[in-house]
């Protein structure tokens, strides 16, 4: 392998390392600040109790993924050095943004919520814990932004081989990237509530502190269901927003080698790329793809052949990544309508078969997240800024291979130690249970206010 194809893989590699902890520290702040929210409003020690357990995961999961994000952004200038030359005007800002403004955000009100037991009032405390969410979810905005301008690049003007910020509002406003945004913030509340459900029906199978986790699993049910509802509505929308901006993307996502007017969507694909075409392609739905790419029964989609040859992405990871997350996705609305169904049955904590099903499933969502990103960005290339800008040429010339080679062990290493450690400590914690006296941590009638 040669430099560029190393580079690549060390992003791809750190870049979805990172992406193990993302989801659940976005999902898993919200349903935290929920419960400190009914623990304020009722003053009911069991939610007081929720507030804690669930909170020390969400720590030991964001401490984690602090320390795997920071790695990523000296990529840039070590391997991706023609890169910051060409669109460091434009791609420093958002990072610039999200790491002075919503980095400290998070680390200021990170330590308010940690230290802040009988120091604060609850009303403080409780703020401090929707500000952690705000921060987790900014964070997330402007890399989001920074991701979408590559993917579909507004706002710009290319002068002396560089990009340069134009419209900073149509930088801020570019659908794609908040749809980018929305799509995976939401698909962050899935992991997080397929998290604590899981958690909650381990826990109910040992009959283990049953009340607790009833009323754990009956919120997260509730939370889940939302959320992949809305990650289903947006997906739709962000698959419209692909098919005006980026067809390639589209034509390796359902494998269409042939343009089409009107587009069938056939149910059994097998996709041929050698012989650029389908090995086997039947079951059609008349003009169904047409309707989904560009909501009209008639609309035009365009094939591969319509494109040049290396202007085309990899078929074969782009299509199974993309069926995959949709199979996914569906059945996360499926399981959950039951976990609300069958949460709310009295002999609920008995249906071991089912809550068996809601455990196994517990690292589904972040199985559907890692697709989502290699559809995103393998079906991108081999553009690094989409249509201006090719992979190959942000490769650093002064690097050679066995030094991007050697930083890649390294950094596989140091992730893989880092992801080690933080289902090590998850599973270990979270199999502990919470604490049964809460006097040893917390007195809330110290609390001022309380």
């Amino acid at each position: 392998m040669d430099a560029l194809e190393l580079g690549r893989l060390q992003f791809a590699v750190t870049t979805m390392f990172h992406f193990i902890f993302v989801p659940l520290i976005l999902g898993l702040s919200v349903l935290v600040a929920t419960m400190e929210t009914r623990y304020v409003r009722t003053g009911e020690r069991l939610y007081l109790r929720m507030t804690k357990f669930w909170g020390r995961l969400f720590l030991i999961n964001f401490a984690l993924g602090v320390v795997t994000g920071l790695f990523l952004e000296f990529q840039f200038g070590m391997n991706w050095a023609e890169y910051s030359r060409f669109a460091g005007d434009i791609f420093g800002t958002p990072l610039a943004i999200e790491s002075l403004a919503t980095f400290f955000l998070e680390s200021t009100f990170i330590g308010i919520w940690v230290l802040g037991w009988n120091r604060v009032s609850k009303k403080v405390h409780l703020f401090s814990a929707w500000m952690l969410v705000l921060g987790a979810n900014l964070s997330a905005l402007w890399i989001l932004l920074a991701n979408g301008w590559m993917q579909h690049p507004v706002g710009q003007i290319v002068t002396g081989g560089r990009v340069q910020m134009a419209d900073f509002g149509a930088f801020f406003t570019n659908p794609y990237g908040w749809l980018k945004f929305f799509h995976t913030m939401f698909a962050g509340f899935v992991v997080a509530a397929f998290f604590v459900t899981g958690i909650s029906a381990y826990h109910l199978l040992k009959k283990h502190d049953t009340d607790f986790f009833l009323k754990s699993f009956q919120r997260a049910a509730i939370f889940g269901l939302i959320s992949s509802f809305m990650v289903f509505l947006v997906g739709d929308e962000h698959a419209y927003e692909i098919a005006q901006t980026q067809p390639t993307k589209l034509a390796a996502m359902e494998s269409v080698w042939y343009t089409q007017k009107p587009a069938d969507y056939n149910l059994l694909v097998i996709p041929y790329p050698g012989q650029e075409r389908n090995l086997i392609q039947t079951l059609p739905v008349p003009g169904m793809l047409s309707f989904l790419a560009y909501h009209n029964f008639d609309a035009q989609v365009k094939g591969m052949h319509d494109f040049p040859a290396d202007e085309r992405p990899p078929v074969i990871p782009v299509f199974i990544s993309f069926r995959l997350m949709v199979g996914l996705g569906i059945l996360f609305i499926l399981l959950g309508l039951g976990s609300v169904y069958y949460a709310r049955k009295p002999d609920f904590p008995e249906r071991s078969w089912f809550l068996w099903i809601m455990l196994l499933a517990l690292p589904l969502p972040y199985i559907a997240c890692q697709l989502g990103w290699i559809v995103a960005e393998v079906g991108r290339q081999p553009w690094i800024v989409y249509g201006i800008f090719r992979t190959a040429d942000g490769i650093s010339r002064n690097v050679s291979a066995s030094q991007v080679l050697t930083s890649l062990l390294g950094f596989g290493s140091i992730y893989l130690a880092l992801t080690a450690t933080d289902i090590y400590l998850l599973v270990k914690f979270a199999r502990m249970g919470p604490d049964e006296d809460l006097s040893q941590i917390i007195d809330p009638e110290k609390l001022r206010g309380a």
